[in-house]
């Protein structure tokens, strides 16, 4: 099967707000740091990184790259429904719902970036809604955070209630994890840029997880 090359643009002067970030969904989704340089903005942070590897907690579009391989890894077939977007000056709200396939190991990190939790693949699909939030500015994402139902997500990849014997695969696979990571780097994470308001806070506890 051959596939057309695909030609990526900066944003365009005027390009709506909503269309930059609804392009950020089609960027994770085929792990394209092409698409990435075009849409984010060299001091961008990712607020949701505080549970992903270590290179995931930086600047930039190599920092959100990061953050598409490590669930590219672990899901396939991920899309996102876009159902509602809004505006408010430089910040925009996406209303999605997120699908995939967990076909690889789903690794979660702690704050030091050690591997807290591994979760071995199920091959199960699920359906989470979720709501992203990004600031921009000069045209590119320079902030994201979200509101996801991990816990839905969860259930139906069957993490929650496990099995003992998805137990049993949970912890070596947490094992293999952690013989496998390198040690985790002593620097803090990057804080978020400082535009006068804050976002709003996650709405729920998570086991850890989103597509």
């Amino acid at each position: 099967m051959t596939t057309e090359p695909v030609t990526h643009h900066d944003p365009a002067p005027g390009e709506p707000t909503q269309a930059i970030c609804a392009r950020i969904f089609d960027a994770t989704a085929r792990g394209d740091l092409a698409a990435f340089k075009t849409l984010v903005h060299p001091d961008a942070v990712n607020r949701e990184a505080k549970d992903e590897p270590p290179g995931t907690r930086g600047r930039g579009p190599a920092a959100f790259y990061a953050t598409a391989l490590w669930l590219r890894a672990a899901l396939s077939g991920m899309r996102w429904d876009i159902h509602e977007v809004a505006t408010d000056g430089d910040l925009v709200a996406v209303h999605t719902t997120g699908h995939a396939r967990h076909t690889g190991t789903f690794v979660f990190y702690d704050q030091s970036g050690t591997v807290r939790q591994a979760f071995p693949p199920t091959g199960k699909t699920c359906s989470a809604t979720q709501t992203h939030w990004f600031r921009l500015a000069d045209g590119k994402i320079i902030e994201h955070w979200a509101n996801r139902d991990d816990m839905g997500m969860a259930r139906q990849l069957g993490w929650i209630p496990p099995s003992p014997a998805y137990l049993i695969r949970m912890r070596a696979a947490t094992r293999r994890a952690r013989r496998a990571a390198p040690a985790p780097a002593t620097e803090a994470a990057p804080t978020a840029p400082d535009h006068g308001r804050r976002g709003p806070a996650r709405a729920q506890a998570s086991p850890g997880g989103r597509p």
